[in-house]
């Protein structure tokens, strides 16, 4: 496991994703925040860093949005609505998680048994109205070496 801690303005948001994106190992990274935390804010952040055009909001009510990026696609997942992991196989979840494409998951501890071993995990924490901590947590079978330090 390899830990990155990041206390950062809301304006600073962009610089955030820019330094995060290259850390990201692997195509599945889960964004664990409460309400209002920024989850979303990041993950727009995150698209436009991959060069990405399209209008990133919130897929709350239609539970998957998926965003063009060079050469590839990003599939951004809120969960919050889901009651059942039911619901999830009922629009197709198991395709969008073997496309090989970047799965952005919102809420994921709602369909938590289909969560890959090796993801990054990012947790987002509110300190005041316009500064949050993150956290990003690679999670690997493959990385032994833990390291921790600030940014």
């Amino acid at each position: 496991m390899i830990t990155k801690s990041y206390t950062y303005h809301l304006d600073q948001i962009e610089s955030v994703a820019l330094d995060l994106l290259p850390k990201l190992n692997s195509k599945m990274v889960v964004f664990n925040g409460e309400m209002g935390a920024g989850k979303t804010t990041l993950i727009k952040a995150l698209v436009k860093a991959m060069g990405s055009e399209d209008a990133v909001n919130s897929p709350t009510f239609s539970i998957v949005n998926e965003y063009l990026i060079p050469n590839d696609k990003v599939y951004h997942f809120d969960f919050y609505r889901i009651e059942s992991i039911e619901e999830a196989y009922n629009f197709g979840i198991e395709d969008y998680f073997s496309s090989n494409h970047w799965l952005f998951i919102e809420w994921a501890e709602r369909v938590e048994e289909l969560i890959l071993d090796d993801i990054c995990l990012i947790d987002i924490s509110i300190l005041n109205p316009t500064e949050r901590t993150l956290k990003l947590t690679i999670e690997t079978n493959n990385l032994t070496e833990n390291m921790q330090y600030n940014s």
